[in-house]
Protein backbone atom coordinates (compact mmCIF):
# COMPACT_ATOMS: atom_id res chain seq x y z
CA UNK A 1 0.00 0.00 0.00
CA UNK A 2 1.09 3.56 -0.64
CA UNK A 3 0.04 5.78 2.25
CA UNK A 4 -0.27 9.53 1.74
CA UNK A 5 -0.28 11.75 4.82
CA UNK A 6 -2.15 15.03 4.41
CA UNK A 7 -1.25 17.75 6.92
CA UNK A 8 -3.44 20.88 6.93
CA UNK A 9 -1.54 23.98 8.12
CA UNK A 10 -2.20 27.63 8.85
CA UNK A 11 0.48 29.82 10.44
CA UNK A 12 2.34 26.93 12.05
CA UNK A 13 5.90 28.26 11.78
CA UNK A 14 6.64 27.25 15.37
CA UNK A 15 5.63 23.61 14.86
CA UNK A 16 6.05 22.66 11.23
CA UNK A 17 9.75 21.75 11.14
CA UNK A 18 9.90 19.54 14.25
CA UNK A 19 6.59 17.93 13.31
CA UNK A 20 7.70 16.98 9.81
CA UNK A 21 11.03 15.65 11.12
CA UNK A 22 9.05 13.57 13.62
CA UNK A 23 6.72 12.36 10.86
CA UNK A 24 9.60 11.39 8.58
CA UNK A 25 11.12 9.44 11.46
CA UNK A 26 8.02 7.49 12.41
CA UNK A 27 6.33 7.20 9.01
CA UNK A 28 9.27 6.67 6.70
CA UNK A 29 8.12 5.70 3.24
CA UNK A 30 4.83 7.58 3.34
CA UNK A 31 4.11 10.44 0.97
CA UNK A 32 3.79 13.67 2.98
CA UNK A 33 1.61 16.47 1.63
CA UNK A 34 1.38 19.84 3.38
CA UNK A 35 -1.95 21.51 2.57
CA UNK A 36 -1.55 25.16 3.52
CA UNK A 37 -4.45 27.54 3.86
CA UNK A 38 -2.62 30.77 3.10
CA UNK A 39 -0.21 31.13 6.00
CA UNK A 40 1.13 34.65 6.47
CA UNK A 41 4.16 33.47 8.43
CA UNK A 42 7.06 31.30 7.25
CA UNK A 43 5.27 27.94 7.51
CA UNK A 44 5.75 26.96 3.88
CA UNK A 45 9.39 28.08 3.72
CA UNK A 46 10.32 26.27 6.92
CA UNK A 47 8.67 23.08 5.67
CA UNK A 48 10.61 22.93 2.41
CA UNK A 49 12.71 19.85 2.01
CA UNK A 50 10.64 17.96 4.56
CA UNK A 51 7.54 17.19 2.47
CA UNK A 52 6.86 15.57 -0.88
CA UNK A 53 4.34 18.12 -2.07
CA UNK A 54 2.98 21.49 -1.01
CA UNK A 55 -0.62 22.32 -1.90
CA UNK A 56 -2.00 25.84 -1.49
CA UNK A 57 -5.70 26.58 -1.07
CA UNK A 58 -8.20 28.85 0.62
CA UNK A 59 -8.24 28.92 4.41
CA UNK A 60 -10.63 26.18 5.55
CA UNK A 61 -9.52 22.85 6.93
CA UNK A 62 -11.93 20.83 4.79
CA UNK A 63 -10.91 22.66 1.60
CA UNK A 64 -7.24 22.18 2.47
CA UNK A 65 -7.59 18.45 3.17
CA UNK A 66 -9.61 17.90 0.00
CA UNK A 67 -6.94 19.73 -2.00
CA UNK A 68 -4.24 17.60 -0.39
CA UNK A 69 -6.17 14.41 -1.12
CA UNK A 70 -6.54 15.37 -4.79
CA UNK A 71 -2.77 15.78 -5.05
CA UNK A 72 -1.97 12.52 -3.23
CA UNK A 73 -0.70 9.38 -4.96
CA UNK A 74 -1.55 6.98 -2.16
CA UNK A 75 -4.05 4.15 -2.00
CA UNK A 76 -4.64 5.16 1.64
CA UNK A 77 -5.16 8.77 2.75
CA UNK A 78 -4.21 9.65 6.33
CA UNK A 79 -5.13 13.06 7.75
CA UNK A 80 -2.87 14.21 10.59
CA UNK A 81 -2.78 17.47 12.55
CA UNK A 82 0.49 19.38 12.80
CA UNK A 83 0.46 19.42 16.62
CA UNK A 84 0.17 15.63 16.96
CA UNK A 85 2.77 12.96 17.65
CA UNK A 86 2.11 9.71 15.81
CA UNK A 87 3.00 6.32 17.33
CA UNK A 88 5.87 4.08 16.34
CA UNK A 89 4.75 1.48 13.82
CA UNK A 90 1.90 3.68 12.62
CA UNK A 91 2.20 2.75 8.94
CA UNK A 92 2.35 -0.97 9.70
CA UNK A 93 -0.72 -0.56 11.90
CA UNK A 94 -2.65 1.18 9.14
CA UNK A 95 -1.64 -1.53 6.67
CA UNK A 96 -2.77 -4.22 9.14
CA UNK A 97 -6.19 -2.63 9.53
CA UNK A 98 -6.64 -1.88 5.84
CA UNK A 99 -5.57 -5.38 4.77
CA UNK A 100 -9.24 -6.38 5.20
CA UNK A 101 -10.97 -5.36 1.94
CA UNK A 102 -14.23 -4.80 3.81
CA UNK A 103 -12.69 -2.00 5.90
CA UNK A 104 -13.23 1.51 4.54
CA UNK A 105 -11.04 3.30 7.05
CA UNK A 106 -9.93 3.73 10.62
CA UNK A 107 -8.50 6.02 13.27
CA UNK A 108 -6.23 6.02 16.31
CA UNK A 109 -7.09 6.54 19.92
CA UNK A 110 -5.71 9.76 21.32
CA UNK A 111 -3.78 10.49 24.46
CA UNK A 112 -3.61 13.89 26.10
CA UNK A 113 -1.06 14.79 28.79
CA UNK A 114 -1.42 13.07 32.14
CA UNK A 115 -3.04 15.91 34.11
CA UNK A 116 -6.38 14.65 35.41
CA UNK A 117 -8.64 16.96 33.38
CA UNK A 118 -6.93 15.85 30.18
CA UNK A 119 -7.06 12.15 31.03
CA UNK A 120 -10.77 12.51 31.80
CA UNK A 121 -11.28 14.30 28.50
CA UNK A 122 -9.53 11.76 26.27
CA UNK A 123 -11.19 8.76 27.97
CA UNK A 124 -14.64 10.37 27.79
CA UNK A 125 -14.09 11.34 24.16
CA UNK A 126 -13.25 7.75 23.20
CA UNK A 127 -16.29 6.08 24.73
CA UNK A 128 -18.66 8.91 23.86
CA UNK A 129 -17.36 8.72 20.30
CA UNK A 130 -18.17 5.00 20.11
CA UNK A 131 -21.69 5.63 21.41
CA UNK A 132 -22.37 8.61 19.16
CA UNK A 133 -20.35 7.38 16.15
CA UNK A 134 -18.34 10.59 16.12
CA UNK A 135 -14.60 11.25 15.78
CA UNK A 136 -12.65 14.44 15.34
CA UNK A 137 -9.61 15.06 13.20
CA UNK A 138 -7.10 14.77 16.03
CA UNK A 139 -7.71 10.99 15.97
CA UNK A 140 -5.78 10.74 12.71
CA UNK A 141 -8.57 9.43 10.49
CA UNK A 142 -7.44 7.34 7.51
CA UNK A 143 -9.36 5.75 4.64
CA UNK A 144 -9.11 4.21 1.21
CA UNK A 145 -8.83 6.70 -1.62
CA UNK A 146 -11.78 4.99 -3.31
CA UNK A 147 -13.94 5.49 -0.21
CA UNK A 148 -12.85 9.12 0.07
CA UNK A 149 -13.88 9.80 -3.53
CA UNK A 150 -17.15 7.87 -3.28
CA UNK A 151 -18.37 9.84 -0.24
CA UNK A 152 -17.28 13.16 -1.72
CA UNK A 153 -14.37 13.96 0.60
CA UNK A 154 -14.72 16.35 3.49
CA UNK A 155 -17.85 18.53 3.38
CA UNK A 156 -16.66 22.12 3.04
CA UNK A 157 -18.49 23.45 6.08
CA UNK A 158 -17.41 25.97 8.77
CA UNK A 159 -17.13 23.45 11.64
CA UNK A 160 -17.15 19.70 12.37
CA UNK A 161 -16.16 18.72 8.86
CA UNK A 162 -14.19 15.84 10.37
CA UNK A 163 -17.23 14.52 12.28
CA UNK A 164 -19.41 14.78 9.18
CA UNK A 165 -16.77 12.97 7.13
CA UNK A 166 -16.36 10.25 9.75
CA UNK A 167 -20.10 9.59 9.84
CA UNK A 168 -20.24 9.35 6.05
CA UNK A 169 -17.30 6.97 6.10
CA UNK A 170 -19.05 4.81 8.71
CA UNK A 171 -22.13 4.55 6.52
CA UNK A 172 -19.95 3.59 3.56
CA UNK A 173 -18.13 0.68 5.21
CA UNK A 174 -16.46 -0.67 8.34
CA UNK A 175 -14.30 1.74 10.32
CA UNK A 176 -11.79 0.22 12.75
CA UNK A 177 -9.89 1.92 15.54
CA UNK A 178 -6.32 1.19 16.52
CA UNK A 179 -5.32 0.80 20.14
CA UNK A 180 -2.12 2.65 19.34
CA UNK A 181 -2.29 6.23 20.54
CA UNK A 182 -1.68 9.55 18.86
CA UNK A 183 -0.41 12.07 21.38
CA UNK A 184 -2.67 15.09 20.87
CA UNK A 185 -1.57 18.58 21.81
CA UNK A 186 -3.29 20.34 24.75
CA UNK A 187 -2.54 23.78 23.31
CA UNK A 188 -6.19 24.76 22.84
CA UNK A 189 -6.96 23.64 26.38
CA UNK A 190 -4.02 25.61 27.73
CA UNK A 191 -4.90 28.73 25.74
CA UNK A 192 -8.66 28.79 26.34
CA UNK A 193 -8.77 26.89 29.64
CA UNK A 194 -9.44 23.15 30.06
CA UNK A 195 -12.81 23.48 31.79
CA UNK A 196 -14.09 26.19 29.44
CA UNK A 197 -13.05 24.30 26.32
CA UNK A 198 -14.35 20.93 27.56
CA UNK A 199 -17.75 22.48 28.34
CA UNK A 200 -17.81 24.28 24.97
CA UNK A 201 -17.07 21.05 23.12
CA UNK A 202 -19.75 19.26 25.12
CA UNK A 203 -22.35 21.92 24.34
CA UNK A 204 -21.52 21.96 20.64
CA UNK A 205 -21.70 18.15 20.49
CA UNK A 206 -25.15 18.09 22.11
CA UNK A 207 -26.44 20.80 19.75
CA UNK A 208 -24.96 18.95 16.78
CA UNK A 209 -26.77 15.76 17.77
CA UNK A 210 -30.04 17.71 17.89
CA UNK A 211 -29.47 18.99 14.38
CA UNK A 212 -28.54 22.62 14.99
CA UNK A 213 -27.07 24.04 11.74
CA UNK A 214 -23.30 23.94 11.51
CA UNK A 215 -23.16 27.67 10.80
CA UNK A 216 -24.74 28.35 14.20
CA UNK A 217 -22.37 25.90 15.90
CA UNK A 218 -19.42 27.67 14.28
CA UNK A 219 -20.74 30.99 15.62
CA UNK A 220 -21.03 29.52 19.14
CA UNK A 221 -17.49 28.16 18.92
CA UNK A 222 -16.12 31.51 17.76
CA UNK A 223 -17.86 33.42 20.55
CA UNK A 224 -17.04 30.88 23.26
CA UNK A 225 -13.48 29.94 22.37
CA UNK A 226 -12.00 32.39 19.90
CA UNK A 227 -13.18 35.86 20.86
CA UNK A 228 -9.92 36.52 22.71
CA UNK A 229 -7.88 34.07 20.65
CA UNK A 230 -8.66 34.53 16.95
CA UNK A 231 -5.64 32.39 16.04
CA UNK A 232 -7.65 29.37 17.24
CA UNK A 233 -10.55 29.96 14.86
CA UNK A 234 -11.86 26.82 13.17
Amino acid sequence: MIISIIVPTLNEAGLIQPFLVHLRDRAAGAEIIVADGGSCDSTADLARGLFDRLVLSKRNRAIQMNAGARAARGDILWFVHVDAKVPWGCLEEIERIMDDPNVAGGFFRIRLPQASIYRLTDSFAHYAGILLRMRCGDHGIFCRRTAFLDIGGFPEVPLMEDVEFFRRLGRYGRVIYSRKRILASPRRYETIGPVRLTLAYGLITVLYIFGIPLSKLASIYERTCCKRHPELSA
